[in-house]
């Protein structure tokens, strides 16, 4: 993810019976029952759709999903020292009735995203969706970033946000304790980031049992070892990113029936 500034680690709802005259009563409890039922028609006649409502309902969202997923970052503690941290992202995913095209939304409030990193995002949404050969014309995706006044800035997010996308399209859940850090290629791989040591510290401490990286590694970090009950899995392709994530593979197949099924010789 670039990165966040110093500001980000600071601020870290009677009946009335009757005794007397019965008749009377009776003819009030009738009253009110042919008066019930009545309104129980009427009820009835106005909840059920018209036809107008019914030609409407296409325009209304067939899924409406809302989440946050976890990123890894790096920002500068108070002694401007570079540190790892876990951030979240809030993302909704509308699926549309319309097939008007693919909308992604980045919120400005509380937090807001850069440029580079919203272009980020949304060109890994793309590369990953045509990999999983999905079509997102009738995808509205939001993101906000739940932080004051905070910008997030880099692309190190972008491979996390648009596998959990896809994994929230094709409704396939996605391991709560792994968290993936990475961009996304033109060629579908996780591309490299930097800040992978002080990453893997960050969800050590956040208690990630798996942090996925890219194969390729930052020739600026340091060298780093594997915290202790953890398993740090470089990944190459985002084919083997998203099976990681959720035990799934990221394009889905229908093996082809054969015409000879069933039939007995």
């Amino acid at each position: 993810m670039g990165g966040f500034p110093t500001s980000f680690h600071k601020c870290s709802q009677r009946f009335l019976g009757c005794r007397s005259r019965p008749s009377l009563c009776s003819w009030v409890r009738l009253s009110y029952f042919l008066l019930g039922s009545l309104l129980f028609l009427g009820g009835v006649a106005l909840i059920g759709p018209s036809r107008s409502e019914g030609a409407q309902t296409t325009e209304a969202p067939l899924r409406h999903i809302r989440t946050a997923i976890p990123i890894l970052g790096t920002t500068m503690n108070a002694e401007d020292e570079p540190i790892g941290i876990v951030a979240e992202i809030e993302l909704e995913f509308l699926q549309r009735g319309d097939h008007e095209g693919l909308v992604v939304q980045f919120q400005t409030t509380p937090g807001k995203f850069s440029p580079y990193a919203q272009q980020a995002v949304i060109q890994a949404l793309y590369l990953v969706v045509d990999a999983a050969d999905l079509n997102p014309d009738s995808w509205t995706i939001r993101f906000r970033l739940p932080y004051p006044g905070v910008t997030l800035y880099g692309e190190s997010l972008s491979a996390m946000a648009a596998l959990n996308i896809v994994a929230l399209a094709k409704n396939e859940p996605v391991d709560e304790e792994t968290v993936l850090t990475g961009t996304v290629t033109a060629d579908g791989q996780v591309g490299t980031v930097g800040g992978v040591p002080l990453k893997i510290l960050a969800a050590y401490e956040k208690h990630f049992r798996t942090v996925l990286i890219p194969e390729e590694p930052d020739i600026a970090d340091d060298d780093w070892e594997t915290p202790f009950l953890m398993e740090v899995l470089p990944v190459g392709s985002i084919s083997h990113a998203y099976l990681a994530l959720t035990h799934r593979p990221l394009r889905t197949t229908l093996a082809p029936q054969s015409l000879t099924a069933g039939l007995v010789p």
